[in-house]
């Protein structure tokens, strides 16, 4: 067997290669109790770093979620609120034109009704027009309001362009309502409707027909807030399962790059130790020199 030959150099070259790999180790240590990460650099972990990019990805797709859930929140709650009051005024239009129509009434009477009817009629038109961050609940993506002035009452609303919010990966959740189904449209809208009840009140004629009509305005509105509901528990569902995901997310994330500072406390002094007694093993191993042998 053929022994290669050991010079001092040699030996000295390799020491001070063993101390500067564990003087890294020890950087590395610092480093990464200082970052608070194990993952400095994409080749500390490629596995991990590329979960970590996933995740990260994930992460801000939950949080644009739930914005969107947040301000579909507050679209449905808009919606919801403007129907309610709305209801109300249709319920108030119809007690009145039950009572003109109940029994015979002066002129003066049945002009007071017409006039708290075409009242009634400005404030549903209000409600109609309901607006949230400036843009009207009603009429879908449009920008205007979405009722103009009588005698037309034209919905402003573009057909079938509804405004929706993605709420998940798979989830997209419509918030608006559709104005033109809720309140009719020109001459057939309950606007309509109440001036022309309002005409009938001052004329002193029949009134079941408005009456018919109020009632059905009533139903499609009654049919808006259910739907209104479905859509608002489901934008509400998903709100708490983004929350869940949100927590999972982040735990997940701390499971891959989160440094245990326990265990790295140990390792930094298991590591300071192997430093420290390499140091002086060196010290022995590099103590003669040219007058030692020279002696």
């Amino acid at each position: 067997m053929t022994i290669g030959r050991v010079t001092h150099q040699t030996v000295q070259r390799s020491t001070l290669a063993n101390l500067q790999a564990n003087l890294q180790r020890s950087a590395e240590l610092q480093a990464r109790m200082s970052a608070g990460t194990k993952i400095t650099v994409p080749s500390d972990d490629p596995a991990g770093a590329a979960d970590l990019l996933r995740l990260r990805a994930d992460q801000r797709a939950n949080v644009q979620h739930q914005r969107n859930a947040t301000d579909g929140d507050a679209w449905l709650t808009t919606v919801d609120s403007a129907l309610q009051e709305s209801l109300a005024i249709v319920r108030k239009a119809r007690d009145l034109a039950v009572r003109a129509g109940s029994g015979a009434m002066g002129a003066e009477s049945r002009e007071a009704l017409a006039a708290e009817m075409e009242a009634l009629g400005v404030q549903l038109r209000g409600q109609a027009n309901t607006q949230y961050a400036g843009r009207s609940v009603f009429a879908g993506t449009a920008s205007g309001p979405a009722f103009g002035p009588a005698p037309a009452y034209a919905h402003g609303g573009a057909p079938g362009a509804a405004v929706t919010r993605q709420v998940g990966p798979e989830t997209a959740v419509r918030v608006d309502s559709d104005g033109a189904a809720v309140f009719g449209t020109g001459a057939g809208s309950a606007f309509a409707l109440l001036d022309d009840l309002a005409a009938t009140i001052r004329a002193g004629g029949d009134l079941s027909a408005g009456i018919d009509g109020i009632d059905a305005r009533m139903s499609a509105m009654l049919r808006e807030v259910a739907s209104v509901g479905a859509r608002h528990n489901q934008v509400k569902s998903a709100t708490a399962g983004l929350a869940d995901e949100k927590v999972t997310l982040a735990s997940q994330l701390s499971a891959i790059e989160d440094v245990d500072l326990a265990q790295a406390v140990l390792d930094l002094q298991a590591q300071e130790v192997a430093y420290q007694g390499a140091l002086a093993a060196t010290a022995k191993v590099l103590q003669p020199t040219l007058l030692d042998f020279l002696r």
